[in-house]
């Protein structure tokens, strides 16, 4: 129960992020073709995925490609929230941060606290 509590916390975290990256001068790529291209050019500073992608396989070799390249990564529950953090109307099954902009320090620390 108390993992369950952490592991929304955590998603709210992210999206906070996101919005706030997004608006403050970040750079985001959204889409699993352009998160992957992302990784492949050494360009993300962080993956995050949705978990009810179906089928999952579509986002499967995020995690360990991101995993090689030393980029943090993060599994969020929804696709629909993830997009609405990402700034578009429809749902995202992955985004990359390229860039934090004014809020590099908030993304440093959130990896810190959460995924190292």
């Amino acid at each position: 129960m108390a993992d369950e509590a952490e592991k929304k916390d955590v998603d709210r975290q992210v999206y906070s992020l996101l919005e706030k990256i997004r608006s403050k001068s970040g750079v985001i790529r959204k889409g699993v073709n352009e998160v992957t291209k992302a990784l492949e050019r050494s360009q993300a500073k962080l993956v995050v995925y949705a978990s009810d992608v179906s089928p999952k396989e579509i986002v499967m070799h995020l995690p360990l490609l991101a995993k090689d390249r030393n980029v943090p990564s993060v599994a969020v529950k929804s696709r629909m929230e993830l997009g609405k953090a990402s700034g578009v109307s429809v749902p995202a099954s992955a985004i990359a941060v390229i860039s934090a902009g004014e809020e590099a320090h908030a993304l440093e620390e959130f990896v810190i606290k959460n995924l190292k």
